[in-house]
This record gives structure tokens, sequence and C-alpha cells, in this order.
């Protein structure tokens, strides 16, 4: 007997919300921000219209990022935000008590992490609710076929952190993440603009300059720049700079090059004849920060291996939520008891 139940499928990513609903494709792809009102804490404004009130608000509006490091950090907010989000669709009669969902989470998320999920789910008046790692996920979306008995390995740069994972019949054999992602990425570049050129800059201006000219290639043909405007630190005063291309590839190297040496960490953890189809398949990477130029270079000269990026690399986690819904309960191997 065919169900009823809407599936849903969330990349509750801690830099973007992803919504996959079925029938519907994705309804949502913003930003994982929402603004509030401080003494009525009626929402304002959520995704890119939330975004923009980064670091201009003022003391009656507070603008929350509800997820960190891919953990839920205000998990009021995580709702509204997703009602909100889910309200997206064309079908507005989706009834989340009538639904099936399923959440994604980074590998290194703790039970306690996985519970508050399931939490916020329960919430939302979802009562079938089910926790996936954003490493499978994304490698389904990204189309490869994690349920043959051939190894797979994926990085999965996201906003919080870095999942690098070896899938095998279904699952995950082996798998470690670091908390060096997107957020960290912005973190550094504004720090060096502060202690190099003297200049504030806020999370918004950092990850601009990311998305324009990061580039981890060592032969830049072009040394391409960012009018970068903060304020000074010494006189307080609005200033604005001109930031090389060429100065962000050496804030970004050595972050890069703690991931590299993770995922060699997690080749040595990995049984033979799966690294035997590594070496034939290469490396997958996937998630928003695969997107920063000469990645796929990068990571083959450290690791060794042939590296390439995803088609859509924004997007196969939740497209990866619409093949694990369809196919929950029929579709996993399961061991002889």
């Amino acid at each position: 007997m065919k169900s009823n139940k809407t599936k849903i499928g969330i990349d509750l990513g801690t830099t973007n919300l992803l919504v996959h609903v079925e029938g519907e494709g994705i309804i949502f792809n913003e930003p994982s921000v929402i603004a509030l009102d401080s003494e009525t804490n009626e929402v304002i404004a959520v995704g890119f219209s939330a975004q923009r009130m980064i670091g201009r608000n003022h003391k009656g509006i507070r603008v929350v990022s509800p997820l960190n490091q891919g953990v839920i950090s205000d998990m009021e907010a995580a709702k509204q935000l997703i009602i909100l989000a889910v309200r997206k669709a064309e079908n507005t009669e989706i009834d989340l008590r009538k639904s099936t969902c399923l959440i994604c989470c980074p590998s290194g998320v703790t039970q306690l992490e996985r519970d508050a999920m399931i939490e916020l789910a329960q919430m939302l008046g979802i009562p079938d609710v089910f926790i996936e790692e954003e490493v499978k996920a994304g490698a389904i979306g990204a189309g490869l076929d994690i349920f043959s008995s051939k190894g797979s390995m994926v990085i999965d740069i996201g906003g919080g952190s870095t999942d690098i994972g070896v899938l095998s019949l279904g699952d995950i054999v082996v798998s470690e993440s670091i908390r060096i992602a997107g957020n960290y990425f912005d973190n550094e570049i504004a720090n060096y603009v502060q202690y190099v050129h003297g200049l504030l800059i806020g999370p918004f201006t950092a990850k601009r300059v990311k998305e324009e000219i990061s580039s981890l290639r060592e032969d830049l043909v072009e040394d391409k720049t960012a009018l970068v405007n903060g304020r000074d630190v010494l006189s307080g005063l609005p200033r604005q700079i001109v930031l090389n291309q060429s100065e962000v590839r050496e804030v970004l190297k050595p972050a890069f090059t703690n991931i590299s040496n993770v995922v060699l960490k997690v080749l040595q953890q990995t049984p033979p004849e799966l690294s035997s189809d590594i070496i034939e398949g290469g490396i997958l990477v996937n998630g928003g920060c695969a997107l920063i130029d000469g990645i796929d270079d990068f990571f083959q000269k450290q690791i060794g291996l042939n590296v390439y990026v995803s088609k859509d690399p924004l997007t196969a986690i939740v497209e990866g939520t619409k093949v694990l819904l369809k196919n929950r309960g029929n579709y996993f191997i399961k061991p002889i008891e």
C-alpha cells in the first residue's frame, strides 16, 4: 500500500539550509540565518534577507545562525527557520504531522547532538524522522554508487566541518571529521586583514572575499583583486584596501594542508581492497567550498591520488536525501545474523 506521507529531506548546514520535498524538488536553498524581533521574538526575515542584516542590525533585531559547526545552537530559531522554509513549497498544505523527514548531519556529531536534531523534528510535529551523515547523502547525490562492493571516497567541505569518508556496501567504512571548513576560512581571512592590513572586517565581507578571489593554485595566471571595506584599527574610521588573490591563497593553504593530513589518516585506516578501488576511482570533493579554484589540483598534489569536484557540490547532499527517503527500509544491505 502506497504511503501518503510527504517525504522531506533537510540539509541542515551551518552556512546554508536546503529542503527537498518529494514531488517538488528543492524548495529552499538559502543561508541558515534568521532575523527575529528582540522583544517579541517574531520572525522578521530568513535566508538571504536575514543574511544581509548581519553586522548592520540594531538592538531591536536579533540575527541568528541557529547552527554552529553543524550543531544546533538555538533550537527555537532552527525550528522557525525550517517551518518557514517548508512553507515555500508550492503545496502549502504540507502537514508536517504526516511527514517522513531525513535530516543530514556531520560525521563528527555526538549522540547527544543527533538526539537534538530528532528533538527539533519532534518540535516541528514530525513523527517519523531519521538522521543520516552528510558524507553519505552527498556521495549518493553526486552520483556515486555507494551500495556496490566497490569503495568510494568523499571529502565534504561544508560551512562548519569537513567530513572525510570511505563508503562501501551502503554505509561508511571509515570516516573522520575536522572543524575546519567555510566559516573557519572566513575567520582566517578576517584575521589576516586585521593583523596585516590593520582593517576590521565582518564575516559577510570575509565570505565575499573567499567566494570572489580564493584560489589554491600556485601558478596564478592573473593575481585577481577584491576591494575590501572596513574600519581602520588605529583611527576607527572607514577605510578601503585592495586584497590580492595570492594573499588569500597563502591564508588558506595551511587550513587545506590540515584537511589533507586528515584525508591521509583516513586512507591509512582504509582496508586494502577498498584502497585499490579508490586508486582507480579517485576522490570526490563535495560541499560549498569545493568551488574554491584549484582545490582538486591542490589535494591531488598533497595526497597523490586523482581528485575531482562534484558537478553540483552545493546541492548534492539534499539530492541524496531524495534517494535515501525513497528507498528507506529496502535499499540497505543487512548482514546475515
